[in-house]
């Protein structure tokens, strides 16, 4: 019997144990026993699917990642000690020395610096277009080429990629097609359904929601996730059982925390609009926003990020944050806690003043992850830091 999402964040658990605990336990143990040394044997030479050491999986891993599989209609996945090792370790074990990449140019900063920092100490290179370039694609597409990446939203720019667009390019041309999912999680997107290969999340944001602990996840084609399943298992990426038992039960209120930040991010983005001291504001479920029919399109709402320009620039910026009371300054998102940040300062410091410009991150540019406080108090505290 098929279940719904929400049924499936909270009822899809471990198999209980001799005591019958109605919450799954944590599973805070290195290693597992065998019954004899056969079975140790076989353990390892047959690959049983059975918990042999907590670097390969354990209860609570499993747990979190079958959520995730079943919430993004995937096949199977791995959970990692972060998004960024998410990120590194399904690069690192697809691609060999000399593959290529095409990546929307709009990526997380620490993304693009692995792509032009450390994948062409191996020979790999990566081909960029920008959001709205996509019908340049394929004239970047080479022999060698075996990756087309997005994210969806951007970070932190907002801009939305057609999906299912770019995953008939991607079929066409026999690529894997990886989707980061991060700003929209499962519950507002789910890009399998649009022709994604792999889906990555930074649990650490939005999935956990409480600033709490570290995590990334990879999902979908099982051929590749056992590909990259062995790399993790070697190079120890691993998510600690701890992580995965807090990420676990946080997926349990996914769907009710995501609703309250959009509909509170909504309402920020309607006053900012309004704002006289505010140049433009980019929130996907704005009519005035440039991919409005295509956010409609494939995702169930707008997210809880806001991004926004303010008059006067750099200056304006730096005025603005230092007035923020409220409102936490940092560079994490996706928190209960209203979060403002300065991407060319922090998140995208490390670009270029070109590279940033490119993907529309100007100096007065802002990015409020919108929390789960009462909406009037966020918006009050936004407007005293806007009377410049």
């Amino acid at each position: 019997m098929s279940r719904h999402f929400e049924t499936e964040a909270i009822r899809n658990q471990t198999e209980r144990s001799q005591f019958s605990e109605h919450s799954t336990p944590l599973y805070l143990t290195s290693s597992f026993v065998f019954d004899d040394a056969e079975e140790m044997r076989l353990s390892f030479a047959e690959e049983k699917e059975r918990n042999l050491y907590s670097r390969f999986t354990n209860p609570n891993t499993t747990e979190f990642v079958d959520k995730i599989v079943a919430m993004e209609g995937a096949e199977a996945g791995y959970a990692f000690a972060t998004g960024m090792a998410a990120i590194f370790s399904s690069f690192a074990a697809l691609l060999n020395a000399g593959d290529h990449i095409v990546s929307c140019r709009s990526v997380f900063g620490s993304t693009h610096g692995m792509f032009n920092n450390y994948l062409p100490k191996w020979n790999i290179e990566t081909s960029y277009f920008k959001v709205d370039e996509v019908d340049l694609i394929e004239g970047l597409i080479k022999e060698n080429t075996k990756i087309l990446y997005i994210e969806t939203p951007t970070n932190p720019g907002l801009d939305i990629l057609d999906l299912e667009l770019i995953g008939n390019i991607a079929k066409k041309s026999n690529l894997i097609f990886i989707v980061d999912n991060c700003f929209a999680t499962p519950y507002i997107q789910q890009p399998i359904k649009f022709g994604a290969d792999l889906v990555i999340h930074s649990a650490t944001k939005l999935i956990d929601g409480q600033g709490r602990v570290l995590g990334g996840v990879t999902v979908g084609n099982k051929k590749l996730l056992r590909e990259i399943y062995l790399f993790a298992r070697n190079t120890g990426p691993a998510m600690s059982p701890f992580n995965a038992w807090v990420l676990s039960k946080s997926l349990e209120t996914l769907s009710v925390r995501v609703e309250k930040h959009c509909e509170n991010a909504l309402k920020v983005a309607t006053f900012l609009e309004g704002n006289k001291n505010v140049k433009f504001v980019k929130y996907p479920f704005l009519k005035t926003h440039p991919q409005y029919e295509v956010a409609k399109t494939q995702m169930k709402l707008g997210g809880n990020i806001v991004a926004f320009e303010i008059k006067g620039g750099l200056e304006a910026g730096v005025a603005f944050l230092d007035k923020i009371q409220m409102c936490s300054l940092s560079a994490n998102l996706g928190d209960t806690r209203t979060i403002v940040s300065h991407p060319s300062s922090t998140t995208h410091g490390r670009l270029s003043i070109e590279d940033r410009l490119e993907v529309g991150i100007t100096n007065g540019l802002v990015r409020i992850s919108v929390g789960l406080e009462h909406v009037e108090d966020i918006i009050a505290d936004i407007q005293q830091a806007l009377e410049l």
